[in-house]
């Protein structure tokens, strides 16, 4: 079993995200661990499965999909914890797990891993719906690998075989072969023909408009397509994991918004693959620097914060606000900025208005916090998890 150790050889504990697969079997007989390959999902239901007495199905094993080939007469038969990783590699599956999850009888708990969302593969909601929950997974975040790593973790990316590498051109190097295997094999695994060197012109693509309002048009025409084909290859990479595709946020205000949704690369280390940036100095010298900034740290508020109610909001009349989110039925904003001591602008007064913010926080790479006015304040990436920790306290 794969272990994950910093560079002192101290395990890189990830608590929440087994907590949460626990509280989820608790109420469902069904939990999905959703989240790109090589993220750390094996390893967490490995563990989970140390605690327990739990049968293992690793579907890209021959041997347990032998094992599997007549499924229904396999698993019916078990009790306890049942693990299948690599889900989306059978999703014959969901049908028959539907029926056992209904039987009064049942003695398993299904935890299902998978590379691949619901909506990406057919079949997965429909027919767990009510008896599915679903957990989340990323690579590391701060709060795992500690805010001494930021940089690194910024640079090199939350996958653990990247993040862990020995230098960085060994974690440039992983995350090459990454990409490449990625749509190579796990791209044609699920169904989806596509040559892997148009995906990959499309992915690059993608990172230079890092951080953008999508635009189907100029994707179209780049890549030689249509617009809904250049829309669909968007949807490929989002559903496996790979691109977050950030929606806008409408208010019923007198002015023109904008309906379009932004495109980010959600894992900052591959987004510095696609860009061929091997060292921070690469990253800090480029034009996309404050795109990959706004990337990076979104991605961790939006961990932190456990939301999918994540938005931009923009006008065509140039007011915007990058991560719109609501909890307990108030409205929050969140602003990235690389700087030494941002500021507040005229957009952020406008967003806190037309928005009705009860609080707008600008996100920075600085060490201290510290208020523009009442509503507005300026807070490391780093502290982070402490606010998303005191606003979960306030919606209890």
């Amino acid at each position: 079993m794969m272990i994950f150790k910093d560079r002192l050889g101290r395990m890189i504990p990830r608590p929440n995200g087994i907590n949460e697969i626990e509280r989820t079997l608790a109420t469902h007989p069904i939990a999905a661990l959703l989240g790109p390959r090589q993220c750390g999902k094996t390893t967490l239901a490995r563990m989970i499965a140390d605690r327990q007495s739990a049968t293992y199905f690793d579907l890209e094993n021959p041997v347990d999909l032998r094992r599997l080939s007549a499924p229904m007469s396999v698993l019916q038969e078990l009790s306890g914890l049942v693990i299948i990783d690599e889900v989306q590699r059978r999703p014959d599956l969901f049908e028959l797990l539907r029926v056992l999850a209904d039987r009064p009888q049942n003695a398993a708990r299904f935890l299902l891993l998978g590379s691949a969302s619901p909506q990406l593969v057919k079949g997965a909601s429909e027919s767990l719906a009510g008896r599915i929950g679903f957990i989340d997974l990323s690579g590391f975040d701060l709060t795992e690998v500690g805010a001494s790593e930021r940089d690194r973790l910024w640079l090199r990316g939350g996958f653990p075989r990247s993040f862990l590498a020995t230098n960085d051109p060994a974690s440039l190097a992983w995350r090459e072969d990454f990409v490449r295997t990625f749509l190579e094999r796990d791209i044609p695994q699920l169904g989806i023909t596509i040559p892997a060197e148009t995906l990959r012109r499309f992915w690059t693509m993608v990172a230079h408009y890092h951080g953008q309002v999508w635009n189907a048009a100029q994707f179209a025409r780049s890549i030689g397509t249509s617009e809904a084909t250049a829309r669909r290859y968007l949807d490929i990479l989002a559903g496996a994991y790979m691109v977050r595709i950030l929606p806008p946020w409408f208010e019923n205000i007198r002015k023109r918004q904008i309906k379009a949704p932004k495109t980010y690369v959600r894992d900052s280390g591959i987004l510095h693959s696609l860009l061929q940036l091997a060292t921070l100095s690469d990253v800090q010298s480029h034009p996309k620097l404050g795109a990959s900034w706004e990337g990076f740290a979104l991605e961790q508020v939006v961990g932190a914060l456990g939301t999918r109610d994540a938005y931009f909001w923009a006008t065509h009349g140039g007011a915007e606000l990058d991560l719109f989110v609501r909890a307990a039925d108030k409205h929050y904003g969140f602003e990235f900025k690389y700087a030494d001591a941002p500021g507040a602008n005229r957009s952020m007064h406008v967003a806190i208005q037309d928005l009705s913010l009860e609080h707008l926080w600008v996100v920075y790479p600085g060490n201290q916090d510290y208020a523009l006015d009442d509503k507005i304040s300026v807070i490391p990436l780093d502290s982070i998890p402490r606010l998303a920790h005191e606003l979960q306290q306030s919606k209890e």
